[in-house]
């Protein structure tokens, strides 16, 4: 009886241990995933602004859903021609779009010191801003004028909230890039300092401090 005891505490202990590791490795790996999503957030919200805001509208549009590839430029054109700033919404998504795509190219072109305090943080917030001007303005005038059943009343409000929360969030998004970006600025320097008071230890840093001074 004290043999089988003793396997079976053995049996449960290794149990206990494999389940431990497992539940560990998947805190690693959701870590790993969830510093990938907060790393890559602008990446992920541009593709998100330049998607939703057209589902939408398709969604609510019947014209919009049952389009098909190839007449797709045509409709997108009549849309386009018959544009009517107090009834179409097709400029929203357009808005959306244009926005993402900027603010994504900006990014792709920023480095570190860009990131940190330069033309990604301000082009974000202009082109964020007007869109929200824009917007506002647009739902102002559209949700004044009488609405004769109501039919789209909800996809209508989705569309200026989606597109009023994805403005904000490149704003939030671009505010903490640029203060990640700066503490990884502030660390680098603090390293290089630390090097150039060891720089006769280590002469061969002494080239790197010097570009680093001219930077």
């Amino acid at each position: 009886m004290g043999l089988i005891s003793k396997e079976e505490i053995s049996k449960t202990r290794r149990y206990s241990s494999s389940l431990w590791r497992g539940i560990k490795t998947i805190f690693v790996l959701f870590t790993m995933f969830l510093s990938f999503i907060i790393f890559s957030a602008p990446i992920f919200l541009a593709v998100a602004d330049a998607v939703l805001p057209s589902a939408i509208l398709s969604s609510s549009s019947p014209s919009l859903n049952r389009l098909s590839p190839s007449s797709f430029p045509a409709t997108i054109y009549s849309y386009l021609s018959n544009y009517d700033f107090r009834y179409s919404l097709i400029d929203i998504p357009l808005i959306s779009i244009i926005r993402s795509a900027i603010i994504l190219c900006v990014y792709g072109l920023c480095d570190g010191p860009k990131l940190s305090r330069g033309p990604y943080l301000t082009i974000t917030m202009i082109c964020s801003i007007s869109s929200l001007i824009y917007v506002s303005f647009k739902a102002a005038i559209v949700f004044g004028e009488p609405v004769i059943g109501g039919y789209f009343r909800t996809e209508e409000m989705a569309l200026f909230l989606c597109s009023w929360i994805l403005a904000i969030g490149h704003i939030v998004v671009a505010y903490r890039t640029s203060c990640r970006e700066r503490r990884k600025l502030l660390v680098f320097k603090i390293d290089i300092e630390s090097v150039s008071a060891c720089k006769n230890v280590f002469p061969r840093y002494q080239k790197i401090l010097q570009q680093e001074r001219l930077k």
